[in-house]
Order: C-alpha cells, then structure tokens, then sequence
C-alpha cells in the first residue's frame, strides 16, 4: 500500500458513499418547451402519454355503469330463451299443452261472443219487423175506427134527393150493402163512417151520429169498384129503391178516393182487453 493511501484523510474518502446526482423534475412540473419543435408536435407530445384527471375517471365509470346494466337488460330479455332451450322435453310437451288449452279456451270464449252478437242482431232484427208490424196494425185499425186518413180505388156514389123524400134508413141501407160487398172505408158528406155509426131522420135531412147533412148525399167508398158497384145496382136493391122515391143515383168509379175526414179515438167505459 502507498503511502498516499495510508493516510486518514484518504481512508476517510473510501469509506464515504459517492456522490449522489441530482434529481429529475417531478412528472407534474411544468415542462418548458423544448426548442426546435412545431405547433403539433408539441401538443402530440402533450397529449400522451395521457394524464387521467379526476372529472375523466367519474366519466369512465359512469359509462362502465351504463354498459353493465345494458348487458343485464340484454341478458334478462334472452333468460326466457334460454330457459325454453334447456328444459326437458317432458317440460316442452306440458308448455305445449297449455298454450293449446289457452288457444281453445279463448276460441270458444270467441264463439261465444259471435253468437251473442248474432243473437242481438236478429233480436234486434225481430224488434224491428215487430215494431213495423205494430205500425201497420196501428194504420189499418186506424183505418177502421176513422181516426186516419186513406186513400185507394173505390167509387163515389151521389144521391140527388130533388123531392125531400130520401130518409135516414134508405142512406143506411146504403151502408150496409157498401159494407157487405168489402168497402174498407167509408165518408158521407163530412161525417166519417165507423163501425158504431147511426143516421137519424132531421129536419129537411139526415143526421150522421148527431151531425146533420144535406142533399145531396155524396158517398166516397174505398174498396174494390168491380164488387162495390154491383152491389148496389142488383135488382131491388139501393139504386133502385132510391130511383123509386125519385131521387136521382150516381154511381162513378175511380182509381183514387180520398176519406180524409176523422173521428177522434174514444176509450171504451167498460170494455178491457181480456189478452194478457
């Protein structure tokens, strides 16, 4: 060993440690720009490698949220698929079974619903046809009792009493032979013929269920002229009776007769429907 060596201040050096360096900046400290780079290659070099900050780590696990709960959703929907593919068959057959029950169970309830349907409609259909042939009765017993209007083929008879000498009894045998050969409806004068009708001798006339008419005597009969007017010409019947008191019969058929004239619908006082 030299000497130079073997002096305490140079043990002394040996046994301390070498030196240590300076340290490098730390990573978050501002680094000065380097020179003789351009614009782009200083923000490359600034974007990466990448610095995550807090408000970029929030962001990420709120997508990582959203895409765990889609793959949840999207798992959900395909467990029944799934289920169907791993059941038994035995399991397959008895699913089976009940969604042919559920079929034929809702087909009936269907046919069910379709009949009830036709039924309404026909009923409804009857309630119609019933209702018009109320309406039609109603016309026709209207007809009979005088308290509507009609209108149809007939004739229209004119007795001319020139000698005052035609009475109550010869115009109501008038009536009833009109009555006998199918007159439907019946006026004479203004007074409307029904079933309950009577003539009554007045003065210088005749009165029809209390209402007085003057010759001549003008009759408006609905039915058929072919049977109507017959009934009256045979041999000792009402023309000839009539001709005999000297009044002079006209007798004129027609396509259209009019009987306008009305009688007000009167209830009966004692008499009731025995139909129940």
């Amino acid at each position: 060993m030299s000497n130079e060596d073997a002096t305490p201040e140079n043990r002394l050096r040996k046994e301390l440690p070498e030196e240590v360096p300076a340290s490098a900046p730390e990573a978050d400290e501002v680094r000065e720009p380097e020179p003789g780079l351009t614009g782009r290659q200083r923000l490359v070099k600034g974007l990466w490698p990448p610095r995550a900050s807090r408000a970029q780590l929030i962001v990420a696990l709120l997508l990582f949220g959203l895409g765990f709960g889609l793959a949840v959703q999207v798992a959900s929907n395909s467990d029944s698929d799934g289920a169907l593919r791993g059941a038994r068959q035995e399991d397959l057959v008895r699913i089976l079974d009940e969604l042919d029950d559920r079929t034929q169970r809702l087909e009936d309830e269907k046919q069910g619903l379709e009949k009830q349907r036709d039924e309404l409609e026909n009923s409804s259909d009857q309630a119609e046809e019933a209702r018009k042939q109320t309406v039609e009765k109603e016309r026709q017993l209207g007809i009979l009792a005088g308290t509507v209007a009609a209108q149809g083929p007939g004739i229209t008879i004119t007795i001319d009493d020139t000698k005052g000498t035609v009475e109550a009894d010869m115009l109501l045998d008038a009536i009833q032979e009109l009555r006998a050969a199918g007159a439907e409806a019946i006026q004479v004068n203004d007074v409307r013929v029904v079933a309950g009708t009577y003539l009554t001798d007045s003065d210088n006339g005749v009165s029809v269920d209390g209402n007085k008419i003057n010759a001549p005597y003008r009759f408006q009969v609905i039915g058929n002229p072919k049977d109507l007017e017959p009934a009256l010409n045979i041999p000792g019947g009402v023309v000839q009776t009539l001709e005999k008191e000297q009044a002079i019969v006209t007798v004129e058929r027609s396509d259209k007769i009019v009987v306008d004239a009305l009688r007000a619908a009167q209830r009966p006082d004692y008499a009731r429907s025995s139909s129940r």
